[in-house]
């Protein structure tokens, strides 16, 4: 497991009964995990005076937060030199994955070390945590999302990093429809990333469902990558597909007729109480020779 480990702005406190207490900058947040199934102890009652709000779920879906201390509307944390915009979203999110930091140290190093402009492809690209990493390391980017509020935040996020001059463009697209333009206009990449949710909605309500299009969608991908391709990164959430699933798809696809290696694993946050590890999905990654 990779674990992310030099995160100063961001750590778990602690972990309880399908909760986890973290630190964004100075605001502590309580949020829930399916996870974590074991029990320390009520953390709203062990913490209370440190937390400033809480998420709770709804049996009938979504859920709402109760706010225990002002907080503000949006805050910022810093990871290195990368600066990211966070807020109290629906549905429990913040508009970061923490735990992605490991890729983005991976994505940074072999673009600003490979000795030529690299052309990134982001897919699903939410607020553009991927996307101001690659910038940052000099390439140019190509940011896709469906959601009109995560492309504005992800210009936020390209802004506050000093980044409003570089090479990328931003789309509100399908990502399916996308790509099988891409391909019919003969564009191609030297990189791509995705972080494909379980379910989903296009932006004209497209339905998207990792069971049924993943395949698709790698497949088509493999006509979007340059002669010289970097590399190709795939994360994913879905409790149901194993590291090994992915892998299989990067073979049978990626790899048939190119050369490259598979890096393979789970990416995990350390829990600062009793030294535990908090899984946070698995990353898989062609890196092309």
């Amino acid at each position: 497991m990779r674990i992310v480990e030099d995160f100063a702005d961001y750590e778990i406190i602690d972990s309880s009964c399908g909760e986890k207490l973290e630190r964004w900058g100075n605001i502590y947040l309580l949020r829930p995990d399916p996870q974590i199934i074991w029990n320390h102890g009520d953390l709203k009652e062990q913490y209370k005076g440190l937390i400033h709000a809480t998420y709770h779920r709804s049996n009938k879906g979504g859920g709402y937060w109760e706010d225990f201390k002002e907080t503000p509307e949006k805050w910022f944390v810093h990871y290195q030199d990368l600066t990211f915009g966070i807020r109290k979203m629906g549905f429990k999110h913040t508009g970061l994955f923490p735990e992605q930091a490991v890729n983005w140290n991976i994505l940074r190093n072999k673009i600003s070390s490979c000795g030529r402009k690299i052309r990134v492809l982001n897919l699903f690209a939410y607020t553009g945590g991927a996307t101001v990493a690659c910038l940052k390391a000099g390439a140019s980017v190509v940011h896709v999302d469906s959601s009109r509020g995560m492309i504005d935040w992800a210009k936020e996020n390209v802004k506050e990093n000093g980044l409003e001059n570089a090479e990328v463009r931003f789309l509100v697209d399908d990502v399916l429809k996308f790509v099988k333009r891409e391909i019919r206009r003969g564009n191609t990449y030297d990189a791509i990333i995705m972080d494909p949710p379980s379910f989903g909605r296009g932006a004209n309500g497209e339905v998207w469902n990792i069971d049924v299009y993943l395949d698709e969608l790698i497949r088509l991908c493999n006509d979007l990558l340059s002669d010289c391709p970097l590399f190709f990164l795939i994360n994913s959430y879905t409790a149901g597909f194993s590291q090994e699933v992915m892998v299989n798809l990067m073979k049978l696809y990626l790899l048939k007729g190119r050369k490259g290696n598979i890096d393979a694993d789970e990416i995990g946050l350390p829990i600062q109480k009793h030294d535990l590890v908090l899984p946070c999905g698995i990353s898989v990654r062609v890196d092309f020779e």
